[in-house]
């Protein structure tokens, strides 16, 4: 269900599966059949029901991922082959914007160029406490590529997006987190204290719970107008007010109350 070459995934207790890239020795680079096996993997995963979240990654410790594939990409060298490069590129990305489950990027290294690109894509980032991130494309003449230029000017703004691109910077992951790029800061490694309290109150939530505001904030994302963004919440608290879920956790709160 998950096979895909060059990417892991785990199944963790709680509901959290984590995606690998697992391409340590090349930088995390996303190379096509990566970014296509990534689409795939995204995919799937949001079609089991048990799964409340991904939690998206890179091998190693340098490198969360490089972006694109120096080697692979210096072939694409004509209009269309450049727009075929970014539309397949972007579209591996709208997997992950779109994913009806939240995606969370867990930042073990580095995220620069598209490998930024993706982790914007992604719904939150927890950063480790050495990583940084960086729009780096203009050291290459030329700018971002897969939808990441967008994201960023939404997260942090024209200006920093402007200031973050044309100087190239690297942000550290507490600038990250004054920024906004970055919703918590991870001292302790993917297995330790940092990660598990930031996922622990998001695995407490029911998963039809988890997507039904993911809908919202993909709805957000999207542009949706004032009045689709309202009928796309009424819509998610009919399918979660009316759920078993909802009943009992009311009727929990209510039987305590009565004691």
């Amino acid at each position: 269900m998950y096979a895909a070459k060059d990417i892991t995934v785990e199944e963790r207790a709680g509901g959290a599966l984590w995606i690998t890239i697992d391409r340590a020795q090349k930088h995390n680079a996303l190379a096509r059949h990566v970014l296509a096996g990534l689409a795939q993997v995204v995919s799937a995963a949001a079609a089991q029901p048990g799964v409340r979240c991904i939690v998206l990654t890179g091998a190693g410790q340098r490198f969360f991922a490089a972006g694109g594939d120096l080697v692979e990409l210096s072939g694409v060298r004509d209009r269309e082959a450049t727009l075929a490069m970014s539309e397949q590129a972007r579209g591996a990305l709208d997997a992950v914007r779109d994913c009806p489950l939240p995606v969370l990027a867990y930042l073990n290294g580095d995220a620069i160029g598209g490998g930024a690109e993706l982790a914007l894509a992604c719904d939150m980032r927890l950063q480790s406490a050495s990583a940084r991130i960086g729009f780096i494309q203009a050291r290459l003449a030329i700018t971002s590529a897969w939808g990441g230029g967008p994201d960023l000017c939404r997260i942090v703004g024209a200006a920093r997006a402007m200031r973050m691109m044309s100087r190239c910077e690297l942000v550290d992951a507490q600038q990250a987190l004054q920024w906004g790029l970055a919703d918590a800061v991870v001292t302790d490694g993917p297995a330790g204290k940092d990660i598990h309290a930031f996922l622990q109150p998001l695995l407490g939530c029911a998963p039809q719970v988890l997507r039904g505001i993911k809908a919202q904030t993909a709805a957000s994302r999207r542009g949706e107008s004032h009045d689709a963004a309202r009928t796309i919440e009424q819509q998610q608290l009919l399918h979660t007010w009316l759920h078993a879920d909802h009943w009992n956790a009311a009727e929990g709160i209510l039987s305590r109350r009565a004691q």
